[in-house]
């Protein structure tokens, strides 16, 4: 099997410069919003949801953003491939988990039943 060619990143300046300025600008927006505390309530939101949107938009616009946007392509298109079970097939299968939980729960129950009994009442000889 052939080994898989590894993928070298190379961050460039101007991609630390915009990543960087992102970050930049969620501090600032947080900052905005603390230091508008006497203004309205939609001045200090409208300022924080501005600021906080031109750092999505400029971390968008780095090679991270980028390659953050083609893993959601790429996840999109792999869903898309998915064969999702039927209405009756989830129910039958939800039905499965729930009888072997049950079962699960009635099997510890008697186990712990039966070793309480061994250890207490045989064993050490207590009496309730």
């Amino acid at each position: 099997m052939a080994n898989p060619p590894t993928v070298e990143t190379v961050s460039s300046s101007a991609d630390k410069a915009k990543l960087g300025a992102a970050a930049v600008l969620v501090v600032a927006s947080i900052a905005a919003f603390y230091v508008l505390g006497k203004q309205d309530l939609w001045w200090r939101v409208g300022a924080l949801l501005l600021l906080m949107a031109a750092a999505v938009a400029l971390f968008f616009t780095s090679e991270a953003g980028k390659q953050l946007i083609g893993f959601g392509r790429d996840s999109l298109r792999e869903v898309k491939k998915v064969v999702w079970p039927t209405r009756k097939e989830a129910l039958q299968m939800t039905g499965y988990v729930f009888a072997f939980v049950f079962l699960m729960a009635l099997y510890l129950w008697i186990t712990d039943k039966t070793l309480e009994w061994l250890l207490y009442d045989l064993i050490l000889g207590w009496q309730r």
